[in-house]
Order: C-alpha cells, then sequence, then structure tokens
C-alpha cells in the first residue's frame, strides 16, 4: 500500500480578510512532489482556510491513489488536533468542513502531524500565491509546469517500485504519473472539486462549492458567470479591460464566494460582495401572486422557512459571510433572521431593498392583472416608466431606489462579503445595474425562491455577477 504525505496550509490577511489555501502531495519515498492545489477563497478565517486546504489535499491524495495511506502534516495545532479526535469541533463554522475531510478516505488511513511553519514552507508558499492572485483580481496558477509534475511523479513510481518497499501496480490508479494528472482532474472538477477557482499543476476549471451545494439542494443547477462594467452611480468606469477569466467565488454559496475575477494587473484590493438571497417562500409565492410593498406584507410559509433554514447551514459552512442586510418587509426579515442566528450575527435593516409597490395588483396573479385591467399591464410590460394600477411604482422608481441603497451599502461595507437578503425587482436590478442591462431586461430575468446571486464590486467600478437558481425546490 502506497502513503503519501499531504502538507497543507491557508491563511487570512485580516482573520477574517482575502484568504487562501496551498496543499501539496509528496511522494514518501523521494519527497517528489506529485500534486498541487490553491485557491483564492474571498473572504475567510485562518481556520477555514486552513481546513480547506486540508480538504483539498486529501482529495488530491485520494485522486491519485484511492487506496494509499496518507500522513498530514500541518502548522495548524487547532486542525491537527481537532481531525486527530483530541480537541473538541465547537465552532459551526469548523463542523462541516472538519466532517468533509474526514469522510474523503477511512480515518484509519489517515495520520495528522503537528509540524512548525517553517517545515511547512511549500503549502504556506501556495496560500500566498493564491492569495497574491487573488489582490490581482485572478486565481493561482502553479509556479511549476504540468510536464514538471508528471516528470516527478514518474521518478517517485520508479523510485518506490525499485525500492520493494510499495506495491505499486503497473496502471491507473498507482501509476504515480497518470494518478497525477488524475489528481488535477478531479480537482479541477466542477461540483466535486475544492471549490470554485482551484488550480491543481498548471490550470484547472472553475466549480461549486461542494458544501453549499450540498445543502441548498440545487443550489447550482442553473449557474450563470458574466461580467460587466457599470460604474455604480458617483463612481468613475475603469477604462475597457478583457477578463481573463470570470471566476468570481461561489457563496457561494463562496463562493460561493465572488471575490475573484480576472479584471487585468491592478492592485484594487479586495472587493465588496454582496451576496442577494431572495427570501424564501409565502403563501403567495407558488401562484406567482403579485406581493410588494403596498400589500399584506405575509410571512414566510412552512416551506419558506425550511428554505431560510436549509440556506442558512450553507452560509455556515461556507464561513464567508460578514454582515447580513434585510429589506424592511416580514418575508425578507425572517429569512434573514435565520442565517443571522446561524452566523452570530445581526440583521441591519435596509429600506431602499424593499419590493416594487405594485398598487392595485398587490395580491393578483398575472392573469387576474391581465383581466381586470389589460390596458395597463400592456403598458407596464411596455415601458419601465409606467406605474401599476392605483399608484404603484415604475420599475425605473425602484431602479433609482436600489441603485442608491447599493451605493450606501458599498460605502458602509468596502472589501466585506455582506448577505443582501431582499425581493425578486431589487435582485435583478441588481444583477442588472452591474452588467450595465437595459431596464428591460428585467423581463427576462427570473429568480425562485430563496435562491443566491452575488455580485463582486471593484474600487474602479467594475462588477461580476455570478447567478445560483432554482433554491426554490428544495426538499
Amino acid at each position: 500500500m502506497r502513503t503519501f504525505i499531504v502538507e497543507a496550509d491557508g491563511g487570512s490577511r485580516g482573520n477574517p480578510g482575502p484568504a487562501g489555501y496551498g496543499a501539496v502531495v509528496l511522494d514518501e519515498a523521494t519527497g517528489e512532489p506529485l500534486a498541487e492545489a490553491a485557491e483564492f477563497i474571498g473572504v475567510a478565517t485562518n481556520n477555514v482556510a486552513e481546513y480547506k486546504g486540508l480538504v483539498a489535499g486529501l482529495k488530491a491524495a485520494k485522486a491519485l491513489d484511492p487506496e494509499a495511506r496518507v500522513h498530514v502534516r500541518m502548522d495548524s495545532k487547532l486542525v491537527v488536533e481537532q481531525m486527530s479526535g483530541r480537541w473538541k469541533i465547537k465552532h459551526p463554522d469548523m463542523k462541516p468542513l472538519a466532517a468533509e475531510a474526514g469522510r474523503i478516505l477511512p480515518p484509519d488511513r489517515v495520520t495528522y502531524e503537528w509540524i512548525p511553519r517553517e517545515r511547512n514552507k511549500h503549502a504556506d508558499r501556495l496560500a500566498n500565491e493564491a492569495m497574491d492572485a487573488g489582490k490581482q483580481g485572478r486565481q493561482w496558477e502553479a509556479s511549476a509546469s504540468t510536464a514538471a509534475l508528471d516528470a516527478g511523479a514518474a521518478r517517485s513510481a520508479a523510485a518506490s517500485a525499485a525500492s520493494a518497499s510499495v506495491d505499486l501496480p503497473s496502471g491507473p490508479p498507482g501509476d504515480a504519473a497518470a494518478g497525477a494528472a488524475k489528481a488535477r482532474a478531479a480537482l479541477a472538477g466542477a461540483g466535486a472539486g475544492a471549490g470554485a477557482g482551484t488550480r491543481t499543476g498548471t490550470r484547472a476549471g472553475t466549480g461549486a462549492d461542494p458544501d453549499a451545494t450540498a445543502a441548498v439542494g440545487r443550489a447550482a443547477q442553473t449557474e450563470l458567470s458574466v461580467a460587466g462594467t457599470a460604474a455604480p452611480a458617483g463612481r468613475r468606469p475603469a477604462s475597457p479591460a478583457t477578463p481573463e477569466e470570470t471566476a468570481p467565488q461561489d457563496v457561494p454559496l463562496s463562493s460561493e464566494s465572488a471575490s475573484s475575477v480576472g479584471w487585468g494587473s491592478a492592485d484594487l484590493g479586495p472587493p465588496a460582495t454582496f451576496v442577494l438571497l431572495r427570501h424564501g417562500e409565502t403563501a403567495l409565492t407558488p401562484d406567482k401572486r403579485f406581493s410588494g410593498s403596498g400589500g399584506t406584507d405575509p410571512e414566510l410559509s412552512a416551506i419558506g422557512r425550511r428554505q431560510a433554514d436549509a440556506i442558512a447551514a450553507a452560509l455556515a459552512a461556507r464561513g464567508t459571510v460578514q454582515d447580513i442586510v434585510s429589506s424592511p418587509l416580514r418575508r425578507c426579515r425572517e429569512t434573514a433572521q435565520a442565517v443571522a442566528d446561524r452566523l452570530g450575527l445581526d440583521v441591519r435593516i435596509e429600506e431602499g431593498l424593499r419590493e416594487t409597490h405594485f398598487g392595485a395588483w398587490e395580491g393578483l396573479t398575472f392573469g387576474e392583472v391581465q383581466e381586470r385591467y389589460p390596458d395597463d399591464l400592456t403598458a407596464w410590460l411596455a415601458s419601465p416608466d409606467v406605474e401599476p394600477t392605483g399608484g404603484g411604482e415604475s420599475f425605473a422608481t425602484v431602479g433609482r431606489r436600489v441603485a442608491a441603497a447599493r451605493d450606501a451599502l458599498l460605502d458602509r461595507y468596502r472589501g466585506r462579503t455582506v448577505l443582501v437578503v431582499t425581493h425578486v425587482t431589487p435582485v435583478k436590478e441588481l444583477v442588472r445595474l452591474a452588467l450595465g442591462a437595459p431596464q428591460e431586461s428585467l423581463f427576462r430575468m427570473e429568480l425562485s425562491a430563496a435562491s443566491v446571486s452575488v455580485v463582486a464590486y471593484y474600487a474602479d467600478g467594475n462588477a461580476s455577477v455570478r447567478l445560483f437558481n432554482d433554491t426554490g425546490h428544495l426538499r
């Protein structure tokens, strides 16, 4: 049976602050690096980053050889003692990460050792490279080429076979060179990887955070990742830039956090990241009745409360939300409070995030409005400047209100990750404004109850958008 050494580390510049991890899998016999992994994970704590580094390292080792033994070496006393079972895991953010690490390989095949920081330089360097890359608005790329890693893996395989101390089959998964490629592919995989933007070897794809995806159900079934260059009101837009890649962290549910996108080499600092959460379902939601600021202000239904609890668990697992703001309407306050209770945070009310006032259409279905007010509905669908019947708000008015609320939040939460609990129209407006799309685009978006969208706002006025929909189908 083969044995790998996994060295892992993570760091946060601010704790919480911009964070990243690094991990390397070494051949026990030769010390050759077989696989590397690193990722900028947005705003997180040191402990979250360290645990994510451990998870990435264990996944890489398993992909090399799922039957191997693994000896983990880390300079985090907390992670080593907790994973060894000597310390209790009390923090709610750490429990799901430790559980994920414990499921990757059978516990009897994994051992842990604390080492001083100076003996963990490889993983520490990878973590710092990932954080440096995130600071520059991009994701980490390995300094060594894929060929070099594969060559090292091949030398490791030959040395192990020659020593006769390791039972090394001639083909995968025992073949180290093939296994190294397999490790990179596994960590690059979109739902099963170590997270959005993880890189192994030289380059890999982006993927949704598995913790968040599992907790939210179908949160990442429909995913759109796009970039816009619309500057918030009062902010000067930057000169046009061509994205190297659009890979904001999801909240993910994040990625997952939305804290990294390739906007060039300028050092813009960490973005303000808004995790936009539509409230959970109410009694009016299944029939798609107009439910705005002028209606009955309904509470969450039983399904809506379950949705709020599920998204709270997902966000707690991700561990990146630092502040929570909410629309003043009851359904949003209840959704926000479910998350706040889980994260130990307060909820701040932002009046500008309330839903559109739909006037006489409140509580009616689209069909009922079409039957009672056909001309008014036709005019409303044709122009964002038209108000609903009975003195409601036009979408143009709502857009100005939401833009003002956005600017106030950006000034208040510079460089932080904020959960913004609001309604369909404000979420659409924030996405539209970030993309620089026309107001007519509001009629071409659909958001399920408890769905998540993420907008990262950069200092030069650029913004990146990531959408995760269909969380309304939680079971």
